[in-house]
């Protein structure tokens, strides 16, 4: 960077300048977070705007996944402030629980119930959170299922799934809720190449519905299409943020530019 600190200042500029609508969705101010003596997370600054679509790359242990996990208190940060939609995350269970209640997650691993079907496994937290009743659950479970495309499969189990549509199946799981941000934590890592695309077009359509995302992901082809920034990781902290043309065609920082030479 340069010595006069120009570089600090412009990561910092478009890592804090909330895209979409411009209202600030998800706010990440000074956010660290140590295993033992490993500090996974260094300072982190973000702000993710409503109806923004945010990919975060980098390399393994980079701090990708702590990062989103750590939205939703799935990792309890060590220092920093993390705010979900004007609610700060706190030791305070009705803030934890009133972030997750508008924050869906969608993993590598599917995480769907084996022995539910997987109209059952959309409508369980619905029922049993949202207190809402079986018939209106499976109403909305069924309209679900159609939009992420896989509704001859209401009735099977998971195992009588290709893993393509399991992670369609966790989609739908996540949007039962209606929550107002969500999460993919490397969603198509698990996937054989051909199962891929059916997932990343799932997402794209909810990028398209103006779903509030921040995904990690290593599917550039998928944060050129649809992100409205890039941000990269590396040894728990940002490294640079662009929107995609800028970040993989002209990367300012000799971190990124190697990783991309990597991957591109």
């Amino acid at each position: 960077m340069d010595k006069d600190g120009q570089g600090s200042q412009t990561l910092t500029s478009k890592a804090l300048q909330p895209g979409g609508s411009g209202k600030p969705m998800i706010e990440l101010e000074g956010v660290e977070k140590w295993f033992g003596d490993f500090q996974a997370l260094t300072g982190v600054d973000l702000v993710v705007g409503e109806r923004e679509t945010v990919v975060v790359c980098g390399p393994s242990g980079s701090g990708k996944s702590t990062l989103i996990r750590c939205i939703n208190r799935l990792e309890e940060h060590d220092r920093g402030r993390i705010v979900v939609d004007g609610t700060e995350l706190s030791d305070d269970l009705r803030d934890i629980q009133a972030i997750r209640r508008e924050t869906g997650m969608v993993f590598q691993s599917f995480n769907l119930f084996p022995h539910l079907t997987i109209l059952d496994n959309i409508t369980l937290a619905p029922r049993q959170v949202r207190h809402k009743p079986r018939k209106e659950a499976e109403e909305s479970a069924m309209r679900l299922l159609e939009r992420v495309r896989i509704p001859e499969q209401a009735h099977k189990y998971p195992g009588q799934l290709s893993g393509g549509q399991q992670q369609r199946a966790a989609i739908a799981r996540a949007l039962a809720m209606e929550p107002r941000v969500m999460l993919f934590d490397e969603p198509t890592s698990a996937l054989d190449p051909e199962m891929i695309k059916e997932v990343l077009d799932t997402m794209e359509e909810l990028v398209a519905s103006g779903m509030t995302m921040i995904c990690v992901t290593h599917e550039m082809g998928f944060a050129r299409a649809a992100a409205d920034r890039v941000v990269f990781m590396s040894d728990g902290g940002i490294v640079e943020v662009d929107d995609p043309d800028e970040l993989f065609t002209n990367p300012k920082e000799e971190r990124t530019q190697l990783f991309l030479s990597q991957i591109l």
